[in-house]
């Protein structure tokens, strides 16, 4: 028999965002003055602790540049932080409508995002495209980060649903084996296809993520 999950949750960056958009990626490391894979490699060498507010967005972007072996300005940062944000706001509008439309029908929903306090600022005031959730948790806000069991845990308390209730949907495979771990369903995102596939062979909801695809994709065609 399908599972009936009384919740989705969504992690946001590749799920409910596309991916980082490359341009925005090399435009910080020229301010570096570095190879695009050099960058990356400082990039995300200790993300998790940025996006766990471990450390300020100025202590982040200086570890940053050190491990770069460059000196950072104070202008260089706050256009390094621009390019980050920027990078990591484009919706993935199939995902986005999905979310919206699954609240609507009765299914509780969340987000579920490490995200540093620069892009949940960013994201605040700028992503009047975001759906409205039943809960949601990031990282930054609750200084925990995914695949912390905790986080997990403290998402599905949120919703008020028990673990067994819920479906997670999130592209990193660490991730998905900690959900796993903690009682929660899940679905190692790569696609919205993928995605529909998996659910159509083992879970039951009242509306699919490719209901008027071709509108959707689109939109998705002209926001990318």
């Amino acid at each position: 028999m399908p599972v009936q999950p009384k919740a989705v949750i969504f992690d946001y960056g590749m799920v409910l965002s596309m991916p980082q958009n490359r341009g925005d990626v090399e435009s910080m490391a020229a301010i570096f003055n570095v190879p695009v894979p050099q960058f990356e490699a400082a990039y995300w060498r200790d993300r998790a602790g940025f996006d766990r507010a471990d450390f300020t967005p100025e202590q982040s972007w200086q570890d940053v540049a050190d491990s770069l072996s460059r000196p950072i300005t104070d202008e260089q940062r706050e256009r390094l932080i621009g390019f980050d944000n920027t990078s990591w706001s484009h919706p993935n509008p199939i995902m986005i409508d999905w979310a919206g439309a699954l609240r609507k029908a009765g299914v509780r929903t969340a987000i579920l995002s490490n995200m540093p306090i620069t892009l949940r600022t960013h994201l605040r005031r700028v992503a009047d495209w975001m759906p409205e959730f039943d809960f949601s948790c990031y990282s930054c806000d609750v200084r925990l980060a995914k695949p912390e069991a905790e986080i997990f845990l403290h998402t599905v308390q949120g919703l008020g649903v028990a673990p067994e209730e819920a479906l997670f949907l999130d592209d990193r495979e660490e991730n998905i084996r900690a959900a796993r771990a903690a009682g929660i369903h899940t679905i190692h995102f790569s696609s919205p296809e993928q995605a529909q596939c998996e659910i159509d062979q083992h879970y039951q909801l009242p509306l699919s993520i490719l209901k008027d695809s071709g509108k959707l994709a689109s939109r998705s065609q002209s926001s990318s």
